[in-house]
C-alpha cells in the first residue's frame, strides 16, 4: 500500500468515477468520492470542505467529472479547486487547463491558434451572419458552447426556406446567444477517440455510427470498436493535446476527404471507450500515473 490520500471528483454512483476510486483504494487503502455540489470553500480559513474532509489536506485530487452537464456554472466549480492547488494539492488536471477546455469556444480558439485542422466554423451573436453562414455551409451543426456527447447540438439543412431557417436560428439563439456554427462534415460512418495519458499516446477507439443518426455518440446509438489510425493521424492528435497539457484526455478526430480533422480535446476523457474499444483499463493506468507523479 502507498500512504497517499487522493480524492476523486466526479459523480457518485457513476461507473467511471467509481472504478477510478476503486483503483486508487486498491493501491492506497484510501477512498474518497467528491460531488462538487457538496463542496464548501471557506476563503478566510483557506479550507475546502466536502463530507467533513478538508480537501486542502489531501495529497492529490483527480477531476474525473466536474458536473453532469456543462454550463458557465461549471467554471465556478473548477475555480473552487484553485484553493486546493494554492495549498499545495496536486490537481489532475490543472484547474487553469480544465477552465480553457470546458467552454467549446475556448478549446476551439486554442486549437485554431495551434494550426490544428478543424471543420469550418463561424461564431457570432448576429442573426443575419448566422443565417448567411448556414446557407454557405449547405449543412451545418449548431453547437452549444457548454455541452458534452452532442447534447443540445442541432443539425440544420441550409437549403430549407427562409422562415424555417430563421425559426431554427431564433430557437437556438434563445438559449445560446453566442452561436457556434460548424459546417457538417461527411464522416465515413465513424470518428475516433485518441487517448493520451501524461502526454503519451495510449491508443485509439472508434465510435461507429448505427442506424440513421447524424452523429456517432453512444447516446445516439453508436458503439465503440477497435481502430488503428496511421501515424500521421496520431501525430496530429498528439499536437492537439499538447496545446493543453492534460494529464488524461481524449482527442476527437475524424477522417475526411481532405485528411483528418480535430473536433475537440476533452477536458476529462472517457473510460468506457478505452475499455470497450481498446480493451484497456484506463482507471488503473490513470491511478498508476497519478501515484507515480505524486511520489
Amino acid at each position: 500500500m502507498i500512504d497517499l490520500k487522493i480524492g476523486v471528483i466526479g459523480i457518485p454512483g457513476k461507473w467511471s468515477t467509481e472504478v477510478l476510486a476503486d483503483s486508487l483504494e486498491s493501491r492506497t487503502g484510501y477512498r474518497l468520492v467528491i460531488d462538487m455540489h457538496d463542496v464548501c470553500a471557506d476563503l478566510s480559513s483557506g479550507k475546502l470542505i466536502a463530507s467533513g474532509v478538508d480537501l486542502c489536506q489531501l495529497d492529490g485530487l483527480i477531476v474525473k467529472k466536474i458536473s453532469q452537464e456543462y454550463s458557465p456554472a461549471t467554471l465556478d466549480r473548477i475555480e473552487l479547486l484553485r484553493l486546493a492547488e494554492a495549498a499545495g494539492v496536486r490537481v489532475f488536471s490543472r484547474t487553469e487547463t480544465i477552465i480553457r477546455m470546458i467552454d467549446r469556444l475556448g478549446c476551439t480558439m486554442t486549437l485554431r491558434s495551434g494550426d490544428i485542422p478543424m471543420p469550418e466554423t463561424v461564431v457570432t451573436e448576429n442573426r443575419d451572419e448566422a443565417v448567411r453562414s448556414i446557407r454557405e455551409f449547405g449543412s451545418a451543426v449548431l453547437k452549444p458552447l457548454y455541452s458534452t456527447k452532442a447534447r443540445g447540438m442541432e443539425l440544420i439543412d441550409g437549403e430549407i426556406d427562409d422562415d424555417a431557417l430563421l425559426d431554427v436560428v431564433d430557437r437556438f439563439r434563445a438559449n445560446n446567444p453566442m452561436m457556434y456554427i460548424q459546417k457538417k462534415v461527411n464522416l465515413p460512418g465513424r470518428d475516433m477517440g485518441m487517448v493520451f495519458l501524461g502526454g503519451e499516446y495510449l491508443g485509439t477507439y472508434a465510435r461507429v455510427n448505427q442506424g440513421d443518426a447524424w452523429n456517432t455518440t453512444i447516446q445516439s446509438g453508436g458503439r465503440y470498436a477497435e481502430h488503428s489510425p496511421p501515424q500521421s493521424t496520431i501525430d496530429l492528435a498528439s499536437r492537439a493535446q499538447a496545446l493543453f497539457g492534460m494529464d488524461f484526455t481524449t482527442v476527437d478526430v475524424a477522417d475526411t476527404d481532405d485528411g483528418p480533422i480535430v473536433f475537440e480535446v476533452s477536458a476529462f476523457g472517457g473510460f468506457r471507450g478505452v475499455k470497450e474499444g481498446m480493451k484497456m483499463d484506463a482507471a488503473a493506468m490513470y491511478a498508476d500515473y497519478v501515484l507515480g507523479e505524486l511520489r
